[in-house]
């Protein structure tokens, strides 16, 4: 199988096809790229059609002289496998050349002149070119004339990549530039697709693996530097063209990238097989250059190359070939020649190749450009190839003709078509949008024209009818005109107010002198009634009632200064200037309790910052919330909810000043803000006062209720950088900080606070990728023991090891955990950890111990923790009574009815429940008769002086005699000292927990010191 090696390449090689296809495609507008395909499969079928049928045999058949060959027509049928593979590789490579034609004419070329050039170049310039070279390859008693001399082009640098690129520049020297290419007007667009031209370069850059890597014909050991040294050419070619672009242009242009890679690509193909790795990284660099200056060069010449071909492939191939002389390892090519001698053997065959591959193209070119237009029409052009060349529409252009259809016939009361689900339907969509629209503006101007026409039909009658008070005065300020709305409006008949001073009549007795210096002025003092703008000032009725009023003046003069006349254009105001501050105080005022709103606080307390910052004053902030409110909400109802908050506006109203801003920031959260000479002194002060009136109970929904509220105080510091936002921030921490304190109290911001909450924060994200991970926690577990230490039972303890700051204390991160979902999470985790465990100690034959979890209150009412433990009894089917949840008795107050509900549904798969800190909460006889319970643990708090404080021993007697009268085992925690312990036993308590026996430990440390083996345990098996 020496030809498998060649047809994988083949394949390679064929993507190529693919990878040309994609670049173009998404190089081009998108009015060429259906032209874009079919010219690339065409080209690939004529070429694929042409070299079987004769262009194999003129580039390998029997050689004339090492010019021709005149043998191998029509292969297939007495050619070997091998020979048969080798026809397909060399076949791929002939429909890569003709592909490179495409890009480079793109956009303007006609598709029967293309499918011309593409035709003569398969046919006669690449078979004949790639004869002189490689003629040997397949009949070794053949040379092509430059092979004889020592020509070496490897995969092709020359013969495949610069002989494209030669009837390419000739193509596009005869077709021309595009339109709009060099008419300095701008730029063509880069591109429809620049990602399918990353993903089309992508695909050459694999099949230049198959390229280089299979003109070996067998995979030989050249094979891996092969493909390395392509791999570093192409890498290097990329960079050096986008940085040089980058250099000149000052950003990184993707389509330099492309290219510089291909380029780097082509430049390697000739000598892959010769040169060491670090030669190509420079032979890439050179072709990244060669890339950039060839670029640009031929756009200052204006030749318009629309994907580059002729520099990537023409100029890089060139130097590519060259680069044999001056990097190979002679001794590998074996030409016997030294390394001057090797540079001019290329040279004669980059020239030679060059004057046959430019010369017969371009006279076959312009041959036949007198009978097939190479170039498509300029109409056709601009319209594009997709429907000029193929009749093809697109929704973009089906969408446009539409449009063009509703210009030419100015209907635009029609809907243009919509395609659902694509672009160009989304496109169309909003135009008919946009023509409903003209539709209604249509119709409205109609409608203004048609009011307007109406309107010059009564202009006549505006002064009589109009609704503002027009008053005619001359320059001593005689009335001269007095419309019926000005009667109307300032209580006088014209007859009574005609030839008699305005100012007197209407302008209060303190503005009657600006008014007057005003007149005199003719209106343009800097005081006064202004010309021509609207001015605003308080007029004066005949009943002596002010009102506000807006004056326009306006004038006209005769041509002597005593006849000047003004008119005066007033409008009463009042019931304007109302509606202003009614929306003013909807904007700014919150609608239940009246106070001001977020938005105006935000607004207020930005302005008083910069104010107390000019005046070196301070703004104290208080953050304010209601505590427990939703409890009043959904007992007595929200009617008295708003009442409640109400109720509070109104006692905040009586300890602030009228200067103060009070804010209802959102639903049970308040905000004051003060402003003035304040220091810690006085805040801690104005806060007692505001904790203390709202102590005072109040009677709401029939019931005497007190207000505990948390306050948050926040201060602008003078030597600070101070904003509204960082204010509010601090605030809300302190506040939070005063619920953390058991409520009801006040806090005063401190750093620490803001560092605690930012700790905070990041412990939440950290746990939950320590849950993840299931690595940083871990379970210990504390004995439950009988006097004489006999182990009864074990309380499993989450600890957190975290991967920075170490041993974290469940003090610190189960709180932070409380207030997400994440203490669901750490639950579910200790869950199975401790079923796990459990089965553990079995399989090892140790004795089964029950094994007491701590569920949280949230976990207990969430709706995850009884399928998640059924999950758990399914899944490992061990015995449910080995299984304690331990609540605690404040997790009753969330909500009783539906924790009974949740402790029954688990005492009925047999897992036994046990109240924790029993005393420290709720203790209700009647809710704790209702509740499936089997343990009672007494708190350590109670344990701790039950030997020694009266007070204690007696509660920790109730509790064991309350839990033997309800028939429930009692546990006391936190058992330090035989006096404690003592106590217990005299009191009736047989089962203790604490440091007394044992602290938490590893469970290895459990097995070895408190476990005992199982005889014949059946798990040991």
């Amino acid at each position: 199988m020496d030809y498998s090696w060649l047809l994988i390449c083949a394949l390679l090689v064929f993507c190529m096809q693919a990878g040309f296809l994609c670049l173009e495609s998404g190089k081009i507008r998108s009015k060429n790229s259906i032209n874009v395909a079919a010219k690339n499969i065409s080209d690939f079928i004529l070429a694929a059609v042409i070299y079987w049928l004769f262009g194999f045999a003129l580039m390998f058949g029997e050689s004339v002289n090492g010019f021709i060959g005149i043998s191998e027509f029509f292969v297939g049928d007495t050619q070997s496998a091998y020979q048969i593979s080798f026809f397909l590789f060399q076949m791929m490579f002939c429909g890569t050349a003709a592909t490179l034609l495409s890009g480079a004419v793109a956009e303007r070329m006609s598709y029967m002149g293309y499918l011309c050039i593409a035709s003569i170049l398969t046919a006669v310039i690449y078979p004949i070119a790639g004869h002189w070279v490689w003629a040997s390859a397949y009949h070794a008693t053949n040379s092509g004339w430059l092979e004889s001399i020592g020509f070496i082009d490897f995969a092709g640098s020359t013969v495949v990549h610069s002989v494209g690129g030669y009837v390419a520049l000739v193509a596009i020297i005869i077709i021309g530039p595009r339109i709009g290419r060099f008419d300095g007007k701008g730029n063509l667009p880069t591109g429809s697709n620049v990602p399918m031209s990353v993903l089309g370069t992508l695909l050459l850059w694999l099949g230049w693996f198959g390229f280089n890597g299979g003109s070996t014909l067998t995979l030989s050991e050249q094979v891996p530097l092969i493909i390395l040294n392509t791999c570093l050419a192409a890498a290097w070619g990329g960079i050096t063209a986008s940085i040089c672009h980058y250099y000149y242009k000052g950003f990184v242009d993707v389509g330099y990238i492309l290219n510089g890679v291909i380029a780097g690509l082509v430049s390697i193909t000739a000598n892959c097989h010769a040169v060491s790795p670090v030669d190509s990284m420079i032979i890439g660099i050179i072709a990244g250059f060669l890339l950039y200056y060839s670029t640009q060069w031929l756009e200052k010449l204006k030749i318009d190359d629309a994907l580059g071909v002729v520099p990537a492939h023409l100029f890089a191939g060139i130097w590519g070939t060259l680069a044999v002389a001056i990097f190979a390892d002679l001794s590998v090519l074996e030409t016997g020649l030294t390394r001057w001698q090797q540079l001019q053997a290329q040279l004669i065959g980059v020239i030679s190749i060059g004057f046959y591959s430019f010369i017969l193209s371009y006279a076959l070119l312009k041959l036949i450009n007198r009978f097939v237009p190479l170039r498509v029409t300029t109409e056709d052009e601009i319209q594009g190839m997709n429907i000029s060349e193929h009749q093809a529409s697109t929704e973009l252009i089906d969408l446009l003709s539409n449009m063009h259809q509703q210009q030419e016939g100015d209907t635009f009361t029609e809907p243009v078509p919509v395609e659902p689900f694509t672009e160009v339907g989304q496109i169309a969509s909003q135009y008919n949008k946009v023509l409903e629209r003209i539709k209604g503006e249509i119709n409205k101007r109609d409608g203004a024209i048609r009011d307007f026409r109406a309107s010059e039909k009564r202009k006549s009658d505006i002064l009589e009818s109009s609704m503002d008070s027009i008053l005619i005065i001359d320059l001593q300020g005689k009335i001269i005109e007095f419309n019926p709305s000005a009667e109307r409006n300032f209580g006088y008949i014209r007859q009574q107010v005609e030839g008699k001073d305005f100012i007197d009549l209407f302008i209060q007795p303190a503005d009657r002198d600006v008014i007057r210096n005003s007149l005199n002025c003719k209106f343009s003092a800097s005081e006064g009634i202004l010309r021509n703008i609207r001015n605003s000032i308080t007029l004066v009725r005949n009943s002596n009632e002010t009102f506000n009023a807006e004056v326009t003046v306006t004038g006209a003069e005769f041509g002597s200064a005593n006849n000047n006349e003004f008119t005066l254009h007033i409008r009463d105001v009042t019931r304007q200037l109302k509606l202003q501050d009614n929306l003013r105080q909807l904007a700014y005022s919150d609608p239940l309790t009246g106070l001001y709103n977020r938005t105006f606080l935000m607004n207020a307390l930005t302005k008083t910052i910069n104010r107390c910052q000019y005046n070196n004053e301070t703004a104290l902030l208080f953050f304010m919330d209601l505590d427990r409110f939703k409890k009043i909400n959904d007992t007595l109802g929200h009617q008295a909810g708003d009442d409640l908050l109400c109720e509070v506006a109104q006692r905040l109203i009586t300890v602030t000043r009228t200067n103060d801003i009070i804010a209802r920031w959102g639903g049970d959260e308040f905000v004051i803000l003060f402003a003035g000479n304040f220091n810690i002194v006085l805040a801690h002060s104005k806060a007692n006062e505001v904790l203390n009136i709202m102590r005072q109970p109040l009677v709401l929904g029939g019931r005497k209720i007190n207000i505990p509220i948390s306050l948050g105080i926040a201060m602008t510091q003078k030597d600070e950088e101070n904003n509204a936002d960082q204010l509010i921030q601090h605030a809300d921490i302190a506040m939070y900080h005063a619920k953390q304190n058991g409520r009801d109290n006040y806090q005063l911001f401190a750093i620490e606070m803001a560092n605690n909450a930012k700790r905070n924060f990041n412990y939440e994200q950290e746990m939950n990728l320590g849950i993840k991970s299931g690595l940083q926690f871990s379970l210990v577990y504390q004995p439950k023991v009988t006097e004489q230490k006999e182990l009864l039972g074990l309380e499993a303890l989450m600890r957190w090891h975290h991967p920075k700051e170490g041993m974290i204390s469940p003090v610190e991160f189960i709180p932070i955990a409380e207030e997400s979902d994440l203490i669901i999470s750490i639950g579910e985790f200790a869950l199975s950890e401790t079923v796990k465990q459990l089965l553990s100690w079995q399989t090892l034959g140790y004795e089964a111990v029950p094994i007491s979890v701590n569920i949280s209150g949230k976990h207990l009412v969430s709706e995850r923790l009884v399928p998640y433990i059924k999950k758990l009894l399914k899944e490992h089917n061990f015995d449910a009574n080995l299984l304690e949840l331990e609540i605690t008795e404040g997790v009753l107050l969330t909500d009783i009815e539906r924790c009974i509900d949740v402790l029954s549904q688990l005492k009925a798969l047999q897992v036994k429940i046990s109240i924790d800190d029993f005393g420290t909460g709720y203790s209700s006889l009647n809710y704790l008769k209702r509740l499936p319970l089997d343990v009672l643990k007494i708190d350590k708090s109670f344990v701790d002086e039950c030997a020694t404080l009266v007070e204690d021993s007696q509660i920790c007697a109730t509790i064991i005699s309350l839990a033997n009268n309800l028939g429930l085992t009692t546990v006391a925690e936190g058992v330090e000292t035989q006096e404690q312990l003592d106590f217990l036993t005299a009191n009736g308590c047989h089962i203790f927990q604490g440091y007394l026996f044992s602290k938490p430990v590893l469970a290895n440390e459990i097995q070895e010191k408190f476990l005992q083996k199982v005889i014949n345990s059946p798990l040991q098996h």
